[in-house]
């Protein structure tokens, strides 16, 4: 929906709240007209449900509003001293329209000194568990978002099983797009692997100021642009076409940013003709052919080496290592060779993009292209055209057609091409195996989810016991930083020690 067709319904929402409410309204002391004025009927309604002013602010904000009205539903029929609980029920499964009996048929009066506590157990604990619901759902969607590790892409960075904080501020939060949704969950619902959300009615994409940009070699969180899975990791063949919000998170390390130029050589990235130099936490690993003096090797000497990924062919060995530790393992008296298993440039593989013959590219020798930047232009003809249909047509929403040499944009005839939004370069530190920037290309900043601050927990899943498939040394470490990731959760138990200490005393001190 476009912005005029937003406001169009938002004049259409002020008609109906009129229609069901303003005899209401006299009914509690007020003008019938104040029922139809947009925000102020909505200050002037908190003071009749007797609720804060400030409540008015979640009413606006995209998905926390869902869980609002039937909030606000259910305490204007108990306003009007309908507190059974089949009034509460109609009054939601209605969608609110049960209060248009109340304002029209019903006999209804003005409950002026109406208590605001719940009358039964119950209804404090409904009550309680929306706003706990509400209170999650705000910080989730606009404030830190939990996140799981699912693939080994950035590993040894980031590990499968660590299970991170996403911040939403650092490169300002995204409001929803798809209005009806689930609450703190993504494309599908838990068990039933249901789709979450409807597509329509859609707010256009809008994003709150951050305090700051992505920076080159940030690990980012953002949806996969060219998803189409049903759900996260679906192998099936059932395709659908998602809202941006509601693409899979993906995770990956930001290696080039707007107007850089980005090229892969040997496996390693230059940008801007200079070979990138990463933080010191970033692993890059390749797979490298090991071959022995014939013993094989076993998982003890392996981990020696830090291998988690692998295998072994009959007479050689297929291993994923650092740089570091193929230096390493190539000097110890049981291998008599590691060779990193290069891809040459010069051979066309479809999967890898621009996904045209005229780059005959690989994974470890590629480019170098142009990373596109918010204002700036580039020429279009046959030969950069591969870079950027998507972009026109599907990122900046563009009507794109070619008649042999000639491009035509909307109708009219381009030669150059000129950016709406700047675009990422996005790869896995795992390079040999990460489905990453080099199979489906740029990321739009309206993908861009977050950026993730921390580890709370890391579980692995091949750990033997309870004890050793907590990464203890990984709970409670930033992402980002240099030096060895250091632990934090011994400093947040002796704060939560202090607090309970803290909050013990007080109440001892009042109860006295």
């Amino acid at each position: 929906m476009t912005m005029i067709q937003w406001f169009i319904f938002f004049l259409i929402v002020q008609v109906i709240h009129f229609a069901g409410t303003w005899k209401l309204y006299v009914k509690a002391g007020r003008k019938s007209w104040e029922a139809i004025i947009p925000v102020y009927n909505a200050i002037v309604l908190m003071k009749i449900l007797k609720r804060p002013t400030w409540w008015i602010i979640l009413l606006f904000i995209p998905i926390i509003n869902l869980l609002m009205f039937p909030v606000i539903w259910v305490e204007t029929v108990r306003s009007f001293g309908k507190y059974k609980t089949i009034d509460s029920v109609l009054a939601v499964l209605t969608l609110g329209f049960y209060i248009y009996y109340l304002n029209y048929i019903a006999d209804v009066n003005y409950v002026e000194d109406r208590s605001l506590k719940s009358r039964t157990e119950v209804g404090e604990w409904v009550s309680s568990i929306v706003f706990a619901i509400v209170a999650a759902t705000l910080v989730h969607t606009y404030f830190m978002q939990p996140y799981t590790i699912p693939t080994s892409s950035l590993e040894k960075s980031l590990l499968v099983g660590d299970f991170l904080f996403v911040s939403k501020f650092h490169y300002g939060a995204r409001t929803p797009m798809t209005v009806i949704a689930a609450p703190m969950v993504h494309d599908s619902l838990p068990l039933i692997k249901a789709k979450s959300y409807l597509k329509v009615p859609h707010l256009p994409y809008f994003r709150l100021p951050g305090f700051e940009k992505i920076k080159r070699n940030e690990i980012v969180v953002f949806n996969w642009p060219v998803d189409t899975v049903r759900f996260f990791r679906d192998h099936s063949n059932i395709h659908i076409d998602k809202p941006i919000d509601k693409k899979s998170n993906y995770v990956k390390r930001c290696v080039g940013i707007p107007g850089d130029s980005l090229e892969i050589k040997e496996g390693y990235v230059y940008i801007n003709g200079e070979r990138t130099v990463l933080p010191d936490r970033a692993l890059p690993q390749y797979m490298h052919k090991v071959i022995t003096d014939g013993q094989q090797l076993s998982a003890a000497f392996l981990k020696r080496f830090n291998v988690t990924e692998g295998g072994f062919y009959g007479d050689y060995y297929m291993l994923n290592l650092t740089d570091e530790n193929a230096g390493k393992l190539r000097a110890n008296p049981l291998v008599k060779s590691v060779t990193k298993q290069i891809s040459p440039k010069g051979h066309y593989e479809s999967g890898i993009f621009p996904h045209n013959e005229q780059y005959a590219w690989s994974i470890d020798n590629y480019g170098p292209i142009y990373i596109p930047e918010a204002g700036k232009t580039v020429e279009l003809n046959a030969k950069s055209l591969p870079f950027y249909k998507r972009i026109i047509e599907v990122y900046e929403n563009n009507n794109l057609t070619t008649n042999r040499d000639e491009i035509f944009i909307n109708g009219k005839l381009a030669t150059t091409y000129t950016f709406k939004q700047d675009y990422y370069w996005m790869m896995g530190d795992n390079r040999h195996n990460s489905e990453d920037a080099r199979y489906w290309g740029y990321v739009p900043f309206d993908h861009v989810v977050g950026k993730p601050v921390f580890i709370w927990f890391s579980w692995d899943t091949n750990g033997e016991g309870i004890a050793n498939k907590i990464r203890w040394e990984r709970v409670f470490t930033t992402v980002h930083g240099s030096g060895k990731p250091v632990s934090y959760l011994y400093y947040f138990l002796g704060a939560l020690g202090l607090w309970y200490a803290f909050s013990f005393f007080r109440k001892r001190k009042k109860a006295e």
